[in-house]
């Protein structure tokens, strides 16, 4: 195992390709992402993550969330289906395993956390995804729902090698009980335990992204400007791995090219609209010129 961190960069990238899809293929072989999250408070936070995932070239994309919300969401996104799901009295969603039992088995990818604010509700979606009984299902996991992690080890299991978590400093010190000043000292170490410990791929993101392999291996990338420090930009990031693993690049590949896409992205848009100031929502359209044709 090389203890350094290969740098995610134009090489990398050549080196690493994403599946491309030539003629025959159907919005169905391109790959079907679920996306699961919103709430009354953060009711547009899955549009960033759908549109991203649409946008890196997902065929179909379906996004539950409260039923309060639902009928905006999906008139916002009319790309998508809309799954209204049942909420409680704070505008969180709750009691949703009978709404998604079919959304669960019917797609390729699911992308979980983005705009939930509340940690039981994230905690009962979780537990709910992660029971899910498959072999092909690969799941990103964002946000509060990282956190949730922490004491469902035997229950990720079965996700081994199947798993993307995105953590910011703060969700991943939740997620290996720390404090958040010991994961910016020694961020590298971090996500690689956390990767060993859940067999999952880490995106541990900061102003530079180190992304880590339940294998040890380490990426690099340097950021792509302080514009993406901005609400809304992790969601959009969720989304476009969520798209990538859809299509089906491997869990390491599409986290490469999520951040990739993701930081390069960024260095366009501050490029016309300024190096702040620009809105997570800018990012995504910027993905396909930067795709393999």
């Amino acid at each position: 195992m090389n203890d350094e961190p290969i740098a995610l960069d134009s090489a990398w990238i050549a080196a690493n390709p994403v599946p491309v899809h030539g003629q025959g293929t159907t919005k169905n072989s391109r790959g079907r992402v679920l996306a699961i999250g919103g709430s009354r408070m953060v009711p547009g936070a899955l549009r960033l993550t759908g549109e991203a995932a649409l946008r890196v070239g997902a065929g179909k994309l379906q996004m539950a969330t409260p039923r309060s919300t639902a009928l905006q969401l999906g008139l916002l996104v009319p790309e998508a289906a809309a799954i209204a799901l049942p909420e409680d009295s704070d505008g969180e969603i709750s009691d949703a395993g009978e709404a998604l039992a079919g959304p669960l088995q019917g797609c390729d990818t699911l992308v979980l956390g983005p705009g939930i604010g509340d940690a039981d509700a994230a905690s009962h979606l979780v537990r709910l995804a992660l029971g899910t009984k498959r072999d092909d299902l690969t799941i990103v996991i964002d946000a509060m729902a990282i956190g949730c992690l922490k004491d469902l080890r035997n229950e990720a299991a079965p996700f081994s090698r199947r798993l993307i978590l995105t953590p910011h400093y703060g969700e991943m010190a939740l997620l290996a009980d720390c404090d958040e000043g010991e994961v910016a000292a020694d961020p590298q170490r971090v996500a690689r335990a956390a990767a060993a410990d859940f067999g999952a791929v880490v995106v541990l993101k900061g102003s530079d992204t180190v992304i880590a392999d339940p294998d040890g291996t380490l990426l690099h990338y340097g950021g792509g400007g302080t514009g993406l420090a901005t609400g809304g930009s992790g969601d959009v990031l969720a989304g476009a791995i969520a798209g990538l693993l859809s299509r089906g690049s491997p869990p390491l590949t599409a986290a490469g090219w999520g951040v990739w896409l993701h930081g390069q992205s960024g260095r366009r848009v501050a490029t016309t609209s300024g190096p702040i100031g620009f809105l997570a929502r800018e990012v995504p359209a910027e993905f396909p010129r930067l795709l393999p044709q």
